[in-house]
């Protein structure tokens, strides 16, 4: 009788559990700063959800599934990722009809049958975070920023975070020609699996971790030079906005993912010292996917971070943090000019510990109010033309509904002393 764990799982001892409870907790209190609520889905889904979702091309779903018939003859999976479930929960209960954005997060564990090694398991536990309904950039620049505050929350310093766009669908038709034209005559020199890519999904081969084939891709096409108006509008939105939030990265044109989902913007966040493999966590776009998995045609982005991998790169830079949980502050503007100020404030709120968000749907002023009041914040922020001009923002009170006016120097400082922190 063999009274080992399986290869590929562990155990988590009582001495190792202060750990796991502080990285949840912090993860679990940055995603609720941000209004993000938690999502918990099944272990296991119907096999076509993945199929259809992550990709039949992909390594998840042809090799690394754990895939079984119940006795009822239906092919089950256990879930090797957490947003097509999530996506497949957005459709199920019509979520869709609400209001939105619709901002969800999850902690689990994930199985997937991989070569285990530094920080990788064949069950593993992920965060994930995931926003439908927007396809506004300033929500990509908001995830990132998000995945970002969450390490280093934990004490995280010495990262890189790296972005590309992957474009739609009609960038990728010609990328993918040009790819496979490239790749054509370099067959050979490929690793078995890539050879067989490259009629039927070369991006896959950028993806590839095998050393011999990531050498044969010097000199590869770029995807960002084939990106079509909009995508590449979108990709200049992101990065402005990034810019404005002072989070740093680096463009990286071999970052594909390694989902077939993705569309657009495509992120990963490293850390030196940790194996051979950097990433600790990543995400993307994924504007197809809801609709992909039999629902309506609603955008989508995410991310997900190991937290294994996380933990490792932890290991020796534990920082002890305490943040509060729930949304406090909502911020409300009018026009283009002051949205640019509004997200000034709402960095400079979160980043003071004020739990705060804003509209990214394009809503009225009147229809912000309403979301914020639906929201149950204490404050909204108020934005417009007069504020500008005279140098200061409107505070509202959600309970009382009087407002007045703050100098703009004063403002976190005068949210702070009404919220008693």
């Amino acid at each position: 009788m063999d009274i080992t764990g399986p290869r590929g799982t562990y155990d988590i001892l009582p001495d190792k559990v202060g750990k796991w409870h502080r990285l949840e907790r912090v993860m679990r209190q940055t995603a609720e700063l941000y209004g993000y609520q938690e999502v918990r889905t099944p272990l296991f889904e119907h096999t076509e959800l993945f199929a259809r979702g992550v990709g039949d091309t992909t390594d998840i779903v042809q090799k690394e599934m754990y895939t079984f018939q119940d006795k009822g003859g239906r092919s089950l999976t256990l879930r090797p990722e957490g947003t097509a479930p999530c996506a497949r929960a957005f459709i199920q209960h019509r979520v869709y009809s609400q209001p939105q954005p619709t901002k969800w997060y999850y902690i689990g564990p994930m199985f997937r049958y991989d070569r285990p090694q530094a920080g990788r398991y064949r069950q593993f536990h992920q965060f994930g975070a995931e926003t439908f309904g927007s396809r506004s950039p300033a929500v990509d620049a908001e995830i990132i920023t998000l995945m970002v505050d969450i390490v280093t929350r934990l004490g995280l310093r010495d990262y890189e975070v790296h972005l590309n766009s992957v474009g739609c669908g009609r960038c990728r038709l010609e990328y993918r020609r040009k790819l496979a034209e490239f790749l054509q005559p370099l067959q050979a020199e490929l690793c078995d699996d890539c050879r067989k890519r490259v009629d039927i999904n070369p991006l896959r081969i950028i993806d590839c971790k095998e050393r011999r084939c990531q050498e044969v891709l010097t000199g590869l096409p770029v995807l960002r030079d084939y990106l079509c108006a909009e995508c590449a509008g979108h990709f200049a939105a992101v990065r402005r906005y990034l810019d404005q939030y002072a989070i740093a990265y680096v463009l990286d044109d071999r970052l594909v993912r390694g989902l077939d989902y993705y569309t657009n913007t495509a992120f990963e966040l490293h850390v030196a010292g940790i194996g051979a493999q950097s990433a600790v966590g990543g995400g993307g776009r994924y504007d197809g996917l809801v609709a992909a998995c039999g629902g309506p045609d609603v955008p989508g982005i995410g991310f997900a971070i190991g937290m294994e991998r996380l933990l490792l790169a932890l290991e020796e830079n534990l920082v002890e943090a305490v943040l509060p949980e729930g949304l406090e502050v909502f911020v409300a503007y009018t026009g283009e000019e002051c949205e640019v100020v509004a997200h000034q404030v709402l960095r400079e709120l979160r980043q003071a510990g004020i739990r705060t968000d804003r509209d990214y749907m394009g809503r009225s002023l009147k229809a912000q109010m309403k979301q914020a009041d639906r929201l149950q914040v204490a404050l909204v922020v108020l934005i417009g033309e007069e504020e500008m001009k005279k140098s200061f923002y409107t505070l509202r009170d959600m309970d009382t509904k009087a407002q007045y006016q703050i100098e703009q120097a004063m403002l976190v400082t005068e949210i702070k002393r009404i919220l008693g922190k």
